[in-house]
């Protein structure tokens, strides 16, 4: 379904940004008893709203298809959950939390970041539509609702177990259809004088890294500070804090309180939005970068690895990751460029990636195959892949990041 206006304020002008034209939805791995038809594909086309600068795709697929099950597990990556070990260490000790508290995670996944709260003995409910890692995450121990957050959810989470004092949204804004709803259900549950804190990928280093491939069907919305900060306000909730953080490419970390509570904004907040408006950030032409930058890197990775297959070099896809789907997809390369792919997540093994068809398989798999080349779909793990694969090393193999520019380590 294609949208006729803001996703976040309602306004009517949406301004073209780009088109990555039809591709298939990032996350639909293919299972190995399929049809050989090609992949259902939908429209990728992102635009700007100049009344809120929101960045946003007009192709909204329903939720239900996109994430009744889920094959992402963030507990798969060191990377993350490090990250939010030292997030959840950093609450404890900021808003002095107890076993008197209550912390409420928003897309709570596998239950990766609430654990470290419950170590601390804080009462804890993750929120998660995906029945499977909703499973997952109870059998850590961890309590979780299989179900989508929205105000009325909100109102009866409010009603069986009172206010939360910090509610906690990881990269789940993006995914929402309707974010009023969502925000109107956070500033239900959280307590007056309770935290919200949201994080969501920087719109201004996708642009600045060429990342073109963070864009999918799932992403529906691409923020800066000026828009999260527009959208909250319209709901009763204001933004006293803005922090950056090296995840997904660069990501916003936003603290924001009920309106009125007595919290003020510090100097992060004005400085960040300063920032953004020296930028262009409600101007289309701030984002051109990224659609000549998309070109640039299709063109480039498409030569460096037809380069290294036509010296007879194998090369193999390490992250069966959405942006590898997309990369794959926008950048044209089938099985004939990148024989397969390997993962870490065992609930990947032995599909196959929607569009160009490469098999998942195990990461031992390159022991058996040893390709010279690794393309690194999730670049936003590099060191960690880099520093987990030290026997394709050892052998001489070599990595090709694909952003901002395709090179080889």
């Amino acid at each position: 379904m294609r949208i006729e206006a803001c996703r976040a304020c309602g306004a009517t002008e949406l301004v073209p940004i780009m088109s990555l034209g039809a591709l298939p939805l990032a996350n639909a791995l293919v299972e190995p008893d399929a049809a050989p038809e090609p992949d259902q594909r939908f429209p990728l086309d992102l635009v700007l709203c100049p009344s809120c600068a929101l960045v946003q795709i007009t192709e909204t697929v329903a939720p239900e298809r996109l994430f009744a099950r889920y094959l992402y597990f963030s507990s798969c990556s060191t990377t993350m959950l490090h990250h939010v070990e030292a997030l959840a260490d950093a609450l404890v000790a900021e808003r002095a939390l107890n076993g008197a508290s209550r912390v409420v995670e928003l897309a709570s996944n596998d239950g990766y970041l609430l654990q470290y709260f419950q170590r601390a003995g804080i009462d804890v409910l993750g929120i998660d539509p995906a029945v499977n890692v909703a499973e997952a995450a109870r059998e850590r121990g961890v309590p979780t609702l299989a179900e989508f957050f929205d105000a009325g959810l909100a109102t009866r989470l409010l009603a069986e177990r009172g206010p939360a004092d910090v509610v906690l949204g990881l990269n789940v804004l993006a995914h929402v259809a309707d974010p009023a709803d969502f925000v109107d259900g956070i500033r239900t549950l959280v307590a007056h004088d309770g935290v919200v804190v949201i994080e969501a990928p920087d719109v201004r280093e996708l642009v600045a890294r060429r990342a073109f491939d963070t864009i999918y069907h799932e992403h529906l919305a691409y923020f800066s500070v000026t828009s999260l900060r527009n959208l909250l306000r319209r709901h009763g909730l204001e933004v006293v804090r803005v922090e950056r953080v090296p995840v997904h490419g660069g990501s916003l970390r936003i603290s924001a309180v009920v309106t009125g509570n007595g919290t003020r904004p510090d100097g992060s907040v004005a400085e960040a939005l300063a920032a953004e408006e020296r930028w262009g950030v409600g101007d289309a032409a701030a984002y051109r970068p990224l659609v000549e930058g998309a070109a640039t890197v299709r063109d480039h990775l498409r030569a460096l690895v037809d380069d290294v297959r036509s010296d007879g070099a194998a090369v193999a896809g390490y992250g069966a990751a959405a942006k590898g789907t997309m990369l794959l997809n926008y950048c044209d390369l089938g099985t004939d460029s990148v024989g397969f792919v390997v993962d870490r997540n065992v609930a990947k093994h032995g599909r196959f990636v929607p569009g160009t068809r490469q098999p998942v398989l195990p990461v031992e798999a390159l022991a058996d195959a040893r390709p010279e080349y690794l393309l690194v779909l999730a670049w936003n793990l590099l060191q960690e892949v880099v520093d987990q694969e030290a026997e394709h090393r050892g052998r001489g193999g070599r990595f090709i990041v694909p952003v901002p520019e395709p090179r080889v380590l």
